[in-house]
């Protein structure tokens, strides 16, 4: 089974990690959902709680196939800020490995030296990382190499289903896509 990390720190956006969280299962992706303070509940930038799975030392990396890091600023500097979260990124990137970042959390991959050339994040926040290739409203989802990255809150289901795309194929993104009413993606 394909399996994807996605971390919660405090203060992350609700929309993009439920989100992704649910349209990745939808596709029958394994998703774990690790806390980066050891607390199995993370309340998020509007004061929803998710409970988590594990914390992120028990994770491996030879056991992924994905990190998905949702956004919200304060989550978004816990992430970057967080040692383990940083060497997570930087062995996924190394061994080509699939790497997602919505909103803000481009800038926790800037931080670990992954982010591509091309990408796309929350307005503004593009300043904060100072990379060129900066794609804008372009795209909803902006995919480099082994990166992909998208706008906010309202392309995250979109984003979800790109990384659906690429894990389990075209037939189950259209799958999942068609039930959702995803037309606008």
């Amino acid at each position: 089974m394909t399996n994807v990390l996605v971390p919660l720190a405090k203060g992350f956006e609700e929309i993009e990690a439920v989100s992704i969280i649910d349209v990745l299962r939808r596709a029958e992706i394994n998703v774990f959902v690790a806390s980066l303070d050891g607390n199995k509940n993370v309340t998020g930038a509007n004061g929803i709680t998710l409970q988590c799975d594990m914390e992120i030392n028990d994770v491996s990396v030879d056991d992924l196939d994905m990190i998905v890091l949702p956004g919200g600023w304060g989550g978004t500097y816990a992430l970057a800020e967080d040692e383990n979260i940083q060497s997570i990124l930087k062995q996924m990137d190394a061994n080509g490995k699939n790497i997602g970042a919505i909103c803000a959390a481009p800038y926790a991959l800037n931080k670990a030296g992954v982010l591509k050339p091309n990408f796309t994040c929350y307005p503004s926040v593009e300043e904060k990382i100072d990379l060129d290739g900066y794609q804008g409203d372009k795209a909803k989802v902006v995919q480099e190499k082994n990166i992909m990255t998208s706008r906010g809150p309202a392309t995250a289901i979109c984003f979800a289903l790109e990384i659906v795309k690429k894990l389990r194929g075209k037939e189950k993104y259209e799958k999942i896509k068609s039930g959702l009413l995803a037309d606008f993606c």
